[in-house]
């Protein structure tokens, strides 16, 4: 291992305010923390120097995720290089910070063979298989590799239901277990069971069901108000009562069964609030699928997608600056966007510590040694 990272914590830490002395002055429960705390921001490169934004966002508590892709994998030294960024982007913060993946298996896999990471399968090759084993010797491999290189959340697994073969985002690319609830419901556990032994989160994704979409919300919208069927909650709900599953991804998808005014889930307080935390009682950290997706950019401005999204219920919303043609979202611009929505009452205060109360809970959980 080179000498690359040693000498980059030990510049930043002394050139930053508090970590010198080796301790941060500020109040980790301010109103600018908490909103940090909101925030995930996706990262441009495959290491990390002293002059990058990024340094000063997450020292000063202005964000409180990071979302890694393949794009941030080098092309040699693969696995080193990775494991330097994550502790190097880990060092500088405050308060733990969430280092997340989505690292699914099969077509959603940024960790590919081709760097020297390890084999992984489709969650339809495990749901088809039905071995319980062979789902728990992958979920394991998946868990580990994770929690060596530094990630302590994972986006996955998926609880959809293979239900429309034809689904152009889920089934298509063998995402989804099953279409049979039972069977999402059994390897999803597993899943996270093992990840859990490791202490890295999962989330279970996409709510409240995208699978029997016909259209990609990376895309555009996608409405399954005349497909969607209420057996796309029952991994939710068998998971939420077994009280194994930690955290939960919106969907933006439109479903007029659960909010007839056709909002998306991921701004639906119908949906988050009614279904998820009110129906089926979780009481967990809720992500917002990626809020540069065309479904949401299209048809919401920034600062309306904001508003509805944290008054419906999401706690930490997600800006990856990892979808093509989608405008660049900086942590300093949603940061004053929600700072200023509070101080006009339009997103009450408490909604905040709602959120900062959960995901401080999830991180004492899973991040405290």
């Amino acid at each position: 291992m080179n000498n690359y990272l040693p000498a980059l914590v030990a510049l930043l830490m002394n050139s930053l305010p508090g970590f010198a002395q080796g301790n941060n002055p500020m109040a980790t429960d301010s109103l600018d923390i908490k909103i940090g705390q909101m925030i995930m921001i996706g990262y441009h490169g495959t290491r990390l120097s002293p002059d990058d934004p990024i340094v000063e966002e997450i020292s000063n508590g202005s964000v409180g995720g990071v979302i890694l892709f393949e794009k941030n994998i080098a092309d040699s030294n693969s696995v080193i290089k990775l494991k330097q960024l994550t502790y190097a982007l880990q060092a500088l913060a405050p308060v733990p910070l969430i280092m997340a993946i989505d690292q699914e298996g099969g077509r959603v896999n940024r960790l590919k063979t081709k760097y020297g990471f390890p084999k992984s399968v489709t969650a339809a090759y495990l749901g088809e298989l039905n071995n319980e084993d062979t789902t728990r010797f992958y979920a394991q491999l998946t868990a580990a590799t994770l929690a060596g290189l530094g990630f302590n959340v994972n986006f996955a697994p998926v609880l959809d239901l293979a239900s429309n073969p034809d689904n152009p985002i889920i089934a298509r690319y063998g995402r989804a277990y099953s279409a049979n609830p039972h069977i999402v419901a059994q390897h999803a556990a597993i899943t996270i069971n093992e990840h859990n032994r490791l202490h890295v989160v999962t989330v279970g994704k996409h709510f409240p069901g995208h699978g029997s979409s016909r259209a990609d919300t990376h895309l555009g919208m996608a409405d399954v108000t005349n497909t969607w069927d209420k057996a796309e909650l029952w991994p939710y709900d068998t998971l939420i009562k077994a009280g194994v599953l930690p955290a939960v991804m919106s969907a933006h998808i439109v479903n007029e069964n659960l909010d007839p005014e056709g909002l998306p889930g991921t701004l639906s307080k119908k949906i988050l609030q009614g279904v998820l935390r009110d129906s089926l009682g979780f009481n967990g950290v809720v992500f917002s699928d990626d809020m540069q997706m065309h479904a949401i950019t299209k048809h919401y401005g920034l600062e309306k997608a904001i508003t509805l999204g944290i008054n419906a219920g999401l706690d930490v919303l997600i800006f990856s600056n990892n979808i093509q043609n989608s405008e660049d979202r900086t942590v300093q611009v949603v940061h004053k966007i929600i700072k200023n929505l509070v101080r006009e009452g339009v997103i009450p205060v408490a909604r905040i510590d709602e959120s900062y109360q959960r995901i401080m809970q999830l991180k004492k959980a899973y991040f405290d040694e």
